[in-house]
């Protein structure tokens, strides 16, 4: 099945990781950018909407029909934010964009970006983790044909990202030892993209992905990639 893709975030670090591996990916044949600002890449199949209100996509939503995945990795940090607003930069967000597309889109797989941590029983005392497990519970119930939360560590960008944090430099380095010291917290971006589009293709035995999942599925589609390209 050939994916005509939805990818949310794509100028920042998550969202155009992603966005690099839906453009490079044969498997993939649409791309719709949907964010604020430009992602800063051209390609045949990419094409973008820009809208400022995601409170509000009535203007859009038209254009939001015929895809059949959404790769949601819009988010926020809750660092200084108190919890009403970041539940409604959250939460409210993500489900109201979800709910717009689910009825446009009945046979699509929606793939949530959370993080490694977060908590779907909401008995953390973290308050970003309560409100992303809030965020994952609500999206599994809400009807997709499928849907996958994907909880990543620390991810290495992918070479030539344009948007990526910049506290990120200083860690880079440290990759190879992150990923042989704690695995099961430690992946890249590109796996993370890679995961996604097998998800959307053939499926999952399991609804929420931690980062030994991700690194799993990117490894069954890279074999299918090199099976492919050498048959």
């Amino acid at each position: 099945m050939k994916l005509r893709v939805i990818v949310t975030g794509t100028t920042g670090m998550v969202g155009e990781g992603v966005l690099l591996e839906c453009l490079n990916n044969p498997e993939v044949e649409q791309v719709l950018s949907v964010s604020r600002k430009p992602s800063g890449r051209q390609h045949p199949k990419l094409r973008e909407i820009l809208h400022a209100d995601f409170q509000d996509l009535t203007p859009i939503q038209d254009q939001l029909t015929g895809y059949n995945a959404c790769f949601f990795c819009l988010g926020v940090s809750s660092v200084g934010m108190k919890e009403p607003e970041y539940r409604r930069l959250t939460y409210d967000l993500t489900l109201h964009f979800a709910q717009t597309l689910l009825p446009r889109n009945p046979g699509l797989t929606f793939c949530y970006v959370s993080g490694a941590g977060t908590d779907g029983t909401l008995k953390s005392r973290q308050m970003w983790a309560r409100v992303k497990g809030e965020t994952e519970n609500a999206l599994l119930q809400l009807g997709f044909q499928d849907a996958y939360m994907f909880r990543p560590g620390f991810m290495k960008a992918t070479p030539g990202q344009q948007h990526v944090l910049s506290y990120y430099k200083y860690f880079d380095w440290l990759y190879p030892v992150l990923r042989a010291v704690t695995p099961r917290f430690v992946s890249t971006l590109a796996e993370v993209g890679q995961a996604m589009i097998r998800v959307a293709q053939r499926g999952y035995l399991r609804k929420v992905l931690e980062v030994p999942d991700i690194v799993a599925l990117a490894n069954l589609q890279q074999r299918q990639a090199s099976s492919i390209s050498e048959g």
